[in-house]
């Protein structure tokens, strides 16, 4: 067997794998036929073999016990990632954990093509943390040294947006100007193009931190954390007058990497004593549920179908708690959505006009907008792009794929 140069998109919410073959991407079914694969892990409390995507989701969703956790590409660069904790009666660092679904995405790369991947060829954001070159740099050191870790010997890195450009389709023609907008899960990267010889060229690219899982954040804390109790109050145990609620607890709650870690004595102990002093005790109630149970993954899948329910054709979601409270829900409709988002739309816009700038374009210029990743699919992002490039056409890629693809093409480069 031969080295060869394994593609990989490791993304905070799905990952894929793919090499090239004859010129062209093949995308791997690392995980039982699919093309992608959530980027979530499972730790069983028997201690026994770790799960990744779709299957770890089905471990936590069928009630067996043990540790899911996903969206772990968002704490590289934060010392988080090097703390060690306890998991399913293990003391392990996130570095670990990522490095374990690194190590299996390539075993189950191995075990399909019956090759040996020693170089890998990983997509990575433009910034991993906005405007921080410092954190920036530690990120990637981060994630180069997981996969160092997980058996590559050689990392090289590719720009997402970048990636996405090699493998748009419908470029356009000669000398047209195109604006990649590639809104993942914990990024949002854009890059400016020109089509020369039927290929991208690169003009400017830059990215910001924000990305879908900050869109589940701000459904959750508009839409359920409310009827946890959030934003509600609290009696004095002496004098008059009613406390805020405090908010961290319910801002760790709706965050996907954070939520392993509420589950602890000295939480439910706060809850507890919130329950006694709580002006709405059934609300409170309902909180101390979620951490007795550790239901909190289950809402954080709730409140992401009904952040798509409501984001369809029919502007209407819903938000299921019946684990917590039998008949529990919590609608979300596309005004509600519309408002819950309104915040991230401004940033968008400023990063996607700022890269034009880099790149010396003015946006009526811009011929085409090609939008890639799962949360480009939110109606917001095309709106906000047609109203800063309005002569634009807008073209879907492929949301879930194009950067795998693309950095399958560029390993042909690097091999």
């Amino acid at each position: 067997m031969t080295d060869q140069t394994l593609a990989i998109d490791f993304g905070t919410s799905n990952s894929a794998a793919a090499v090239l073959v004859n010129g062209r991407p093949y995308r791997l079914p690392v995980e039982q036929g699919a093309e992608t694969l959530p980027t979530a892990v499972f730790f069983p409390a028997n201690k026994g073999r770790m799960r990744i995507g779709a299957a770890a989701a089905r471990a936590l969703t069928s009630g067996e016990e043990g540790r899911y956790m996903r969206a772990l590409k968002s704490v590289l660069g934060d010392p988080l990632l090097h703390e060690a904790r306890l998991i399913e009666g293990r003391r392990r660092t996130l570095s670990e954990v990522i490095t374990a679904f690194l190590t299996a995405v390539r075993e189950a790369a191995e075990a399909q093509t019956g090759q040996r991947f020693a170089r890998a060829l990983s997509g990575r954001p433009e910034h991993f943390h906005t405007r921080d070159a410092a954190r920036d740099a530690q990120a990637e050191a981060d994630l180069r040294a997981c996969y160092a870790a997980a058996g590559f010997k050689t990392v090289d890195f590719l720009f997402e947006p970048e990636a996405a450009a090699r493998a748009a389709h419908g470029l356009g023609r000669a000398g047209e100007i195109g604006l990649i907008v590639d809104i993942g899960g914990g990024t949002s990267d854009f890059s400016v193009f020109r089509t020369e010889d039927g290929r991208p060229r690169i003009l400017a690219s830059h990215g910001i931190r924000l990305g879908g899982t900050d869109f589940d954040h701000a459904v959750s804390m508009t839409h359920a954390m409310p009827l946890l109790g959030y934003g509600g109050t609290l009696r004095r145990e002496m004098g008059e007058g009613l406390l805020p609620v405090p908010n961290a607890l319910y801002a760790d709650l709706a965050t996907w990497a954070r939520i392993p870690f509420v589950y602890t004595p000295e939480t439910r102990r706060q809850v507890a004593e919130m329950q006694r002093l709580a002006t709405d005790r059934r609300a409170m109630a309902r909180l101390a549920t979620v951490l007795e149970d550790e239901l909190g993954h289950d809402l954080a899948f709730a409140v992401e179908a009904g952040k798509i329910g409501a984001n369809g054709d029919g502007g209407a979601g819903r938000i299921s708690m019946g684990l917590i409270e039998p008949g529990l829900a919590a609608p979300v409709t596309g005004d509600t959505l519309d408002a819950a988002l309104a915040r991230h739309r401004a940033p968008l816009r400023a990063a996607a006009a700022e890269t034009l700038e880099m790149a010396g374009v003015a946006p009526e210029h811009v011929g085409a907008v090609v939008l890639v990743g799962g949360s480009s699919l939110m109606r917001m992002v095309p709106e906000e792009m047609q109203a800063l490039c309005p002569g634009a056409e807008l073209r879907m890629s492929e949301a879930f794929t194009a950067v795998v693809d693309g950095l399958a093409l560029a390993s042909a480069e690097r091999g």
